[in-house]
């Protein structure tokens, strides 16, 4: 077992409780995370006010704010490869994929450092005689950055780096599920030099440290990562206090595959779209709308493809399924399987547990596709968080994009076509934050991200993110220092 610790300005932390996490290949616990509650919270977010009021860190220009980020970039690629192992472990997420995020990461950092000094005020044309008027762009202070488990420093950093760039400070509640990543890649920040007290972490339970630091008075706003109920959660506790938020929340995202597709890649792009990171990803194309014409190619090639798939030890290069991150979870998925039978749709591939006794003691669950879905199904509607493809027909382009629109959720989406024309009508139609055209699940830190309807709110990654840590100020200056009448607006 592996003792972890909190960074609380600048300090390491072990709290006097702990609870166990767990590795999902094993089923067993590898790691001890310190058992937060309230008072740890008030000390994490007292440190980063005073950090906030701090000369060392309010004083900096936005040009060595941004230094400084790119000089993390630089500490976080020299341990990228040791971050992503914890996540492996703490996840059950492939090493492979780890590695690559890890590795990506320190872009958002070298992306928001070099942006900041960009961000402007400016002067403005008053109508007023004599008066001189400009704008500036002041950061909002503590932020409570909230990250989910199933990519735990990959959405953190979509916080991270802008916050941190636009000068708040910040405490940050990983999932109690996958904490330890998180409180390793914490201690890269004194490394690179920054401040004690800018960045801050407290572990435990959502309603032991989470509710707590959502609601504390000195939290000037909540970026959050998880499921549905948490985002509502969150954002009715921010509306008493009037805190702004930033809310990436869950998805049911269609995936369409039209009978003029290139159907091979096609097949390829669905099965990256959901039995990549075993479903555990908001953006997942879970429902898979496929033209009549190709329906029965495309299913054929689904189950001959997905057959493939090796699952096994998240640890090694060959292995392409991973377990499932939580043993809750995987009784969610498994519950929504009986479900989707229940309801008339059946089962192609898949459909239960892994029979193989070397994932016995893991948390598997076999990568399934279910046919005869239509949208009106609750493996249709609900958001799984699972390796279950929902494949539904349709027979023309009105269709496809009626079905695809028909969700609560507004996440991603897929479009498979050779067809310019109709990529073009299949982007505006979509109520998607992000739409695909013959490609899934592509992300970068210059790319907006973010959700319609009931996927969320604001957007994290590309410029827009770094306003939604600004605030403005607009100045005043009388340039005669004269007063005509006092009691008349000027």
């Amino acid at each position: 077992m592996i003792t972890f610790q909190n960074t609380v300005n600048g300090q390491l932390t072990a709290g006097s409780e702990s609870f166990e996490s767990f590795d999902p290949f094993t089923g067993k616990p590898w790691a001890l995370i310190p058992a937060d509650g309230p008072a740890e919270v008030d000390t994490a977010v007292a440190a980063a006010k005073a950090a906030f009021k701090s000369p060392a860190w309010r004083g900096l220009t936005a040009t060595a704010r941004g230094k400084l980020l790119v000089r993390f970039a630089d500490v976080l690629a020299e341990n990228a490869d040791r971050l992503a192992a914890i996540e492996t472990r703490d996840n059950g997420k492939l090493l492979s994929e780890m590695t690559a995020q890890l590795r990506y990461l320190p872009e958002w950092y070298r992306y928001f450092g070099g942006l900041i000094d960009k961000i402007e005020g400016a002067v403005l044309p008053v109508d007023k005689a004599n008066m001189f008027a400009y704008t500036r762009r002041e950061p909002l202070g503590v932020i409570a950055a909230i990250a989910p488990w199933n990519s735990p420093l990959m959405l953190l950093t979509w916080k991270l780096a802008p916050l941190l760039a636009a000068g708040n400070t910040v405490v940050i509640k990983p999932s109690e599920h996958t904490s330890a990543s998180t409180l390793e890649f914490v201690k890269l920040f004194e490394e690179a030099g920054f401040p004690p007290g800018v960045v801050n972490t407290v572990t435990g339970m959502p309603m032991e440290v989470g509710a707590p630091l959502v609601s504390h008075p000195d939290v000037a706003k909540i970026a959050f990562t998880g499921g549905e109920p948490g985002g509502i959660a969150v954002y009715k506790a921010a509306a008493e206090q009037l805190k702004t938020v930033t809310l990436e929340l869950g998805g049911k995202s269609a995936n369409i595959i039209f009978d003029d597709a290139d159907v091979e890649n096609a097949v390829k792009g669905a099965i990256s779209g959901i039995f990549a990171a075993s479903g555990q990803t908001c953006i997942a194309g879970s429902r898979l709308l496929v033209h009549r014409n190709v329906h029965d190619q495309v299913v054929e090639g689904l189950v001959a493809l997905a057959k493939t798939a090796q699952i096994g030890n998240p640890a090694q290069t060959n292995t392409q399924v991973g377990p499932i991150t939580t043993l809750q979870q995987r009784g969610k998925v498994l519950d929504y399987m009986k479900i989707a039978r229940d309801e008339g749709a059946e089962a192609v591939l898949g459909g239960g547990k892994p029979t193989t006794p070397e994932l016995a003691d893991g948390w598997f669950v076999e990568p399934t596709i279910f046919t005869g879905v239509n949208n009106k199904m609750r493996i249709a509607r609900e958001e799984v968080f699972g390796p279950i493809l929902s494949v539904i027909p349709f027979d023309d382009e009105d269709e496809a994009f009626e079905i695809a629109n028909d969700s609560p959720y507004g996440l991603a989406a897929g479009i498979w076509t050779q067809n310019i024309g109709r990529a073009i009508r299949g982007a505006e139609a979509m109520e998607a934050g992000t739409v695909w055209v013959n490609t899934y699940r592509a992300v970068s830190y210059m790319a907006p991200f973010g959700g319609y309807k009931r996927s969320g709110v604001g957007r994290e990654s590309g410029q827009e993110a770094i306003n939604a840590y600004l605030q403005t100020k607009t100045v005043w200056i009388d340039a005669l220092g004269e007063t005509a009448n006092p009691f008349i607006i000027r």
